[in-house]
């Protein structure tokens, strides 16, 4: 029969059988395939390579018998030509599958920006590494290449990179080298779990080691930087102080909350998220130290109304922040023209010459001139490896609480001795002696 809608609608499965074919007599290999369901639809079958092979059209109502009738010549041409009308169907199919998950794949990664995977090394490897460098890499990575963190992370370039490094190390040639470590360390995770192909800030380079710093502020710049630190209000003269005198870390001291105090105020435990090495630091307070702390305002959350866990903040929210500016105004108060001294200013270049930092070599390097060991002064910083080295440090595990208390003090009695113009007289009674 010829294959046309009359015929078709009246085409049945005869009982008893699952399918049945019903071929078409004017053109070869053109069928329609009924079922015992009642569906139906047109294929074309033919032979190539001694095997007979159908390759479905449609089913029938998706596609009127003409438009079937059409597409079984257009087959039977491709096979008269020689080809294979299914094999070239599930070549297509298969192209079709591979494009997609390509797609996909490529979607994926392009939703792998900057952004998103310094997000994943922060909550992955980062864990393990101490607070503060939990916190300060991926901050200054987002800071420092914030017109890369929406680019897919495979698509950053080195040249890229480099000149932006190029850019930074102008200025601050120890910035450029950090985020060239803490990139480097980021795009080496992600290759090695195959989120990117390549490591971009592995060929790029950065002039210049790590030079260790060795400032030490005078006692003429000591005795100006504790003077115009009281000349500024809360949080910052305050700030300033403390940080002097318990020589611990800028954001160790500004993160610095009530609950880490004890209630007389004669210790501060840094707890060990905070630590820079991850271990939990006591640190002595000094009667100028404690006096200080008594004397600080509890501050409040304007929106809740909530006493705030820290001790110096503006908002009642976050620990305090703007370093930079607040330093700036400190080292013009330092610098500024007085009494007989008018005219003339300390040996101090703003911004350049000294960092907030420099307070920890300097009161490290004036105990040792006062006789303190060097074992308690790196306890006092909370370095655990320090004079003690080797098979000792091994066993050492003692923290030199007791010398720690008086290391700070006598070097507090130093800050507060220059301040005054008396200059620091050290004697037996005043000083932690060298202990080996």
């Amino acid at each position: 029969m010829k294959l046309t809608k009359r015929e078709i609608d009246a085409l049945a499965c005869p009982p008893g059988k699952r399918d049945c074919m019903f071929m078409d007599d004017e053109l070869r290999g053109f069928a329609v395939r009924v079922t015992e369901t009642g569906s139906k639809v047109f294929l074309f079958q033919y032979r190539f390579g001694g095997r007979v092979r159908r390759l479905v059209l449609g089913p029938y109502g998706d596609l009127t018998p003409a438009q079937a009738r059409k597409m079984a010549e257009e087959a039977r041409g491709r096979v008269l030509a020689g080809y294979d009308p299914v094999g070239e169907k599930k070549a297509r199919i298969l192209s079709a599958q591979t494009e997609t998950i390509r797609q996909e794949a490529e979607a994926v990664a392009d939703a792998l920006t900057m952004r998103v995977l310094v997000d994943r090394w922060q909550d992955g490897p980062l864990r393990e590494r101490s607070a503060s460098y939990r916190k300060d890499a991926p901050e200054r990575l987002r800071a420092s290449f914030a017109a890369l963190l929406d680019c897919p992370a495979r698509s950053i370039t080195s040249s890229e990179l480099q000149l932006r490094l190029d850019e930074i190390a102008g200025q601050h040639p120890v910035m450029a080298r950090r985020l060239h470590d803490y990139g480097r360390a980021m795009m080496t995770w992600a290759q090695k779990r195959q989120l990117i192909e390549a490591n971009p800030f592995g060929s790029v380079i950065v002039e210049g080691g790590n030079v260790s710093r060795d400032r030490v502020l005078t006692d003429q710049e000591l005795s100006a930087y504790w003077n115009a630190s009281g000349e500024l209000p809360y949080p910052f003269g305050p700030f300033f102080r403390l940080l002097a005198l318990t020589l611990q870390r800028r954001d160790e001291v500004a993160d610095m909350k009530w609950s880490e105090l004890d209630p007389d105020l004669t210790s501060w435990t840094i707890p060990a998220e905070r630590a820079k090495n991850g271990r939990a630091h006591i640190v002595h307070l000094s009667e100028p130290a404690s006096q200080i702390l008594a004397s600080l305002p509890r501050q409040s959350n304007p929106k809740t109304g909530a006493i705030s866990p820290y001790v110096f903040t503006t908002n009642g929210r976050t620990p305090i922040s703007g370093f930079s500016k607040a330093k700036a105004r400190l080292v013009e108060l330092m610098t500024k023209p007085e009494g007989s001294q008018a005219g003339k200013k300390t040996p101090l270049l703003p911004g350049t010459d000294w960092r907030l930092h420099d307070l920890r070599r300097t009161g490290v390097t004036v105990m040792a001139r006062l006789g303190i060991g060097h074992h308690v002064a790196g306890r006092v910083l909370n370095h655990v490896q320090g004079a003690i080295k080797g098979v000792a440090a091994v066993y050492q595990r003692h923290e030199f609480l007791t010398e720690r208390a008086a290391a700070l003090d006598t070097w507090t009695q130093h800050v507060v001795a220059v301040a005054d113009g008396a200059g620091f007289k050290p004697t037996r009674g005043n000083v932690v002696p060298l202990r080996r």
